[in-house]
């Protein structure tokens, strides 16, 4: 893991140390672009604000997550056991998707206001397709032979669907689930921009009207963090749910 990160830190760092010195030669205004410098001091100086508002913005994340995970994978299983809910639903699923959430985002805060719940709906929205399309694909993918296998054997359907198609659909609901934890901040902040009085994108809002660019640097940088933190923890929960995959890597 740590090599992996050898070559992105090296390029970040020749990256910063381009930018500080372009601002510094060229004399950009802060309120335009601020220097990496100015940022790390805001940082520094904003710590306690940035994180009050940061663990708002993980909470409407985390929620709006588990969410469309319930719900996702349980539609899923519904649709693969039962083929006209698919034929029903995944039309619908599909063209959920074709509506921008930010075209929505003023009806949701209408309808479940300011606070957590709309700010959980819309990061639901984002999650909820990955983890559908990604779970049913993997129930229909399991391996034929084994399935035959096991009706030869006499199974029942339940058995092998549990026993055969959830194995094989884990690391396709685990690969929705990286995506969907992946853009979930999205839609956490889409909520945030457009009523709020918390959250990192309130934050960004209200830095922007009094020009404090530099904050929303920061800002963007601990939503940085929080997103490539949430994703390595679906890995790490991956790794653990399924161990042999840490065997095949490590081959």
């Amino acid at each position: 893991m740590i090599k992996r990160m050898i070559y992105p830190g090296i390029l970040l760092a020749l990256f910063i140390l381009f930018w500080e010195l372009m601002v510094r030669q060229l004399e950009v205004p802060h309120y335009i672009l601020p220097a990496p410098t100015r940022i790390l001091r805001t940082l520094t100086l904003q710590q306690s604000v940035l994180l009050h508002h940061t663990l708002v913005t993980l909470e409407e994340i985390i929620v709006g997550f588990l969410l469309a995970f319930v719900v996702g994978v349980s539609l899923s299983f519904l649709m693969f056991q039962f083929p006209v809910l698919e034929q029903t639903f995944y039309p619908i699923v599909i063209g959920s998707q074709t509506i921008p959430v930010f075209a929505i985002a003023p009806l949701l805060v209408l309808w479940f206001g300011y606070g957590l719940p709309s700010k959980v709906v819309m990061a639901a929205l984002i999650v909820f397709f990955p983890i559908v399309v990604n779970t049913l694909d993997g129930l229909k993918g399991a391996d034929s032979d084994a399935v035959n296998l096991l009706r030869i054997l006499r199974a029942n359907r339940w058995q092998i669907l549990w026993k055969v198609r959830v194995p094989s659909a884990l690391p396709f609901i685990f690969s929705g689930c990286r995506i969907g934890i992946s853009v979930s901040t999205i839609g956490a902040i889409i909520g945030e921009w457009v009523g709020s009085k918390e959250g990192l994108g309130y934050l960004m809002l209200h830095a922007n009207a009094q020009l404090q660019i530099s904050l929303i640097f920061a800002s963007l940088i601990y939503l940085t963090i929080l997103g490539v933190s949430l994703f390595y923890l679906i890995v790490l929960m991956e790794r653990w749910v399924m161990p042999w995959k840490r065997f095949s890597e490590a081959r």
